[in-house]
């Protein structure tokens, strides 16, 4: 099995400040390599980290159907839309969001997991709401800043737990920080909620699948108890498992 995942990085600028004097530094940051390690017994994961994804990402529905599953994690609707050539010289390329939408219909798995940059996100800057992706979504986007922050923690509940994306995993579930807030489309299953909100929910769009994942794969609302936790793996090779699978 072929997956692409995209986004899952991010660079820090700081400034120090010393007396009269300061100076800037920059740190490379990525959150892949959890769910890179989950997924690596089952799959080739081919991973675009956002500075990447500009460029690389498929231009064409020949190149996105040669995987299997697509993951969006913190990549914003923006850096899909704007390809290097797009923004800094006006050249016309393909809208990636229409083609991943064809993708899905065609057969193809998708998978968004939550993030700051995930859905609508923080200050509503993902601006996923309102274009085609969001139609093979299993949910409704908001239109405004979704995050839900609970630095108290959410408890899992199951709802589906004979579902195969949840079968046999261990329980009891380890804590998350905090979810996009998504309303499931009226064809979805909800899986899991987080609290009261939807972590995990499934549906249908033509001949493909997508999954709404709406915590991190990793820090900070993921925190390290969970990426450790026996059942992540499973959990995130189950949900690319099911995903991939054409549905009838």
């Amino acid at each position: 099995m072929k997956v692409l995942l995209a986004g899952e990085s991010w660079e820090s600028i700081s400034t120090h400040i010393k007396g009269f004097d300061q100076f800037s530094s920059t740190v490379y940051h990525s959150g892949a390599d959890p769910l890179i390690q989950a997924l690596t017994p089952i799959a080739e994961v081919t991973y675009l980290p956002n500075h990447r994804a500009a460029r690389e990402f498929p231009l064409s529905i020949t190149d996105l159907s040669a995987y299997d599953a697509v993951i969006l994690s913190d990549i914003g609707a923006n850096t899909l839309l704007l390809h290097p050539d797009t923004w800094e010289r006006g050249e016309l390329k393909p809208n990636r969001l229409r083609l991943l939408a064809e993708y899905v219909s065609g057969g193809g798995g998708l998978i968004m997991a939550g993030g700051y940059l995930s859905f609508q996100g923080f200050q509503a800057a993902a601006g996923y709401a309102g274009t085609p992706l969001e139609a093979v979504l299993p949910v409704t986007l908001s239109r405004y800043d979704d995050r839900i922050e609970e630095p108290e923690g959410l408890s899992i509940t199951l709802l589906d737990p004979n579902h195969p994306i949840l079968q046999g995993l261990p329980g009891p579930w380890p804590y998350l920080l905090g979810v996009n807030q998504v309303t499931p489309k009226a064809n979805a299953t909800v899986l899991a909620k987080a609290g009261e909100s939807p972590l995990l929910v499934v549906g249908t769009c033509g001949h493909g699948r997508s999954v709404a994942w709406t915590s991190d794969v990793g820090p900070h609302w993921c925190p390290d108890v969970f990426c450790q936790w026996s059942g992540y793996a499973p959990l995130w090779q189950q949900i690319v498992t099911w995903a991939a699978a054409k549905s009838a």
